[in-house]
């Protein structure tokens, strides 16, 4: 593991990580300028929904936090807080899947509304799925064992880590929250209560870290004897992070599946009232 060294820049060029981003977002405006080419509309919303759900990413793994996650633990873990639930939770409002369908025709088109409504496609949807791959995730790469292997290896943290937070973060999120087209979507009450379920697994693990009495990862036990801080505060410092701000941004995304399921109720009465009021004129 690499450490920080002080007086050292703290902003990371990663060409790997430049690269990725700009190609999902090439890509991005690429299936709105197909569609709107086919005379269809495409919300301006959902294209800002993906620069600020890129931008998380960008501010995680090109930023301070990049450079400072080899030395503090609570940098590492702020990549994960943004990466999973802010950067995720955007990229799902920007409508990628229904953007998908929609820049592509025929065969292809074909191919992808089968996926989605395949038994494979259905299953990776299930919110008891979903729920269960984000929390084993989270906490599994938590492990001091785990947690020091991707630390003292660089693929491991480019190629599995990252990857398996976001990807987990996107399947959970993909049914809960947003407009996208989804071939089995959860009724509003269950989309509430499974984000707010998630709240269990974060805090918990947030308390472990902050409670613990001892520091739990050798790798950042090393960085502080180099750098000269207490790594049991360091350690406090993240756990807080994970308890409190779990629950803050929880809350922001339960609120807007509330909102949701409001309206959707709102609708629901509406078309009852037009219903009845065609059966009393006929």
């Amino acid at each position: 593991m690499q450490s920080w060294v002080p007086g050292e820049s703290v902003w990371t060029l990663d060409l790997f990580v430049i690269a990725n981003l700009s190609l999902v977002m090439g890509l991005y405006l690429w299936g709105v300028r197909r569609i709107r080419l086919r005379g269809l509309s495409w919300s301006p919303w959902s294209t800002l929904s993906m620069v600020v759900g890129l931008s998380p990413l960008g501010a995680a793994y090109l930023g301070p936090f990049e450079t400072l996650a080899h030395s503090y633990f609570w940098a590492h873990m702020a990549q994960h807080l943004t990466v999973m639930m802010l950067a995720a939770p955007f990229i799902v409002l920007s409508c990628p899947v229904s953007l998908l369908v929609l820049a592509t025709s025929g065969a292809t088109r074909a191919a992808i509304i089968r996926a989605l409504r395949s038994r494979i496609g259905l299953f990776l949807v299930n919110p008891i799925f979903t729920w269960a791959l984000f929390a084993l995730v989270l906490i599994g790469t938590h492990i001091p064992p785990v947690m020091d292997w991707v630390l003292g290896d660089h693929d491991a943290m480019a190629f599995v880590e990252r990857p398996l937070y976001l990807i987990a973060a996107l399947l959970f999120y993909y049914p809960l929250i947003g407009k996208d087209m989804c071939a089995r979507r959860p009724r509003p009450p269950y989309r509430v209560l499974s984000l707010g379920l998630m709240m269990i697994p974060e805090t918990m693990l947030g308390a472990i870290i902050f409670l613990s009495p001892l520091a739990l990862y050798p790798s950042y036990v090393a960085a502080a004897e180099r750098l000269g801080y207490d790594p049991l505060f360091d350690q406090q410092l993240a756990g807080a992070l994970m308890w409190a701000l779990t629950m803050v941004i929880d809350s922001f995304w339960m609120m807007l599946a509330a909102i949701e399921w409001w309206r959707s109720e709102e609708r629901r009465t509406a078309r009852r009232e037009r219903q009845e009021q065609a059966q009393e004129v006929a």
